[in-house]
């Protein structure tokens, strides 16, 4: 790889963005295609699929073999509310693959003592977001049921195109919020995005159930996302 190439790859991987090097197996001549260049590649349809998959690998095409070699930021979940619920998914999400952070600016709550080996910010999430913005390789679970510290981070997280954006709370709380998040100035089609109830539909009861559903949405969330054009008119919209 070229000192070029490389300097490209590396701009892409430091700003947590996607991006494949492409590699003529007959020349070894390489190519790097970021993330918003891909529905304008001649090879558009086998780069998403090596993006969603994030499985690099050889693609025959019309000029020969070529190797996706594929580099994804690593894919987080940001729980805002260090819970019961923060408690069972955080080394769940773990064992998925998944960095996890948890965000609570209540220290009887966000402490060591209950989230070991977890990166944990005891401050508010506006900020923790100066330091560590979402992007769209990141997944939003609020279950704090308070709006102080629940809405900024929603309203980040839509505004920026995270792959998921989860809220816990019933219908009506949810539709308060909803209420707010207008009034905040988002479109019903941004709100829409979030998931409220958070969570696959297993029926889930208590904390650790509530955990496996979130991270099941997750990970369906993350494997089926779009990409970034998509993206970019939801986030446009907001």
């Amino acid at each position: 790889m070229d000192r070029a190439l490389l300097e490209a790859l590396n701009g892409e991987r430091a700003q947590r963005r996607a991006a494949v090097v492409v590699t003529k197996i007959a020349s070894g001549t390489q190519r790097l295609v970021r993330e918003a260049e891909i529905t304008a590649d001649p090879l558009s349809e086998a780069i998403e699929k090596t993006i969603r998959s994030g499985k690099s690998g050889i693609v025959e095409t019309d000029d020969g073999e070529v190797f996706l070699n594929v580099h994804l930021p690593p894919a987080r979940i940001v729980a805002i509310g260090a819970v019961h619920i923060s408690q069972a998914l955080a080394p769940m999400a773990k064992i998925a693959g998944f960095d996890i952070e948890i965000i609570d600016p209540r220290t009887a709550f966000a402490s060591a003592e209950r989230f070991p080996n977890v990166a944990l910010h005891a401050t508010w999430p506006e900020d923790v977001l100066k330091e560590r913005p979402f992007d769209p390789y990141t997944a939003v679970c609020v279950i704090t049921h308070d709006p102080k510290i629940d809405d900024f981070p929603l309203i980040a997280a839509l505004k920026t195109g995270c792959f998921y954006v989860g809220a816990l709370g019933s219908r009506k709380t949810h539709a308060k919020r909803v209420e707010r998040l207008t009034e905040a100035g988002l479109s019903p089609a941004a709100i829409a995005r979030i998931e409220a109830p958070i969570g696959a539909d297993i029926g889930a009861a208590n904390p650790g159930e509530i955990a496996v559903a979130i991270l099941a949405s997750v990970i369906e969330a993350f494997r089926k996302r779009k990409m970034f054009a998509e993206r970019r008119g939801e986030t446009e919209a907001a």
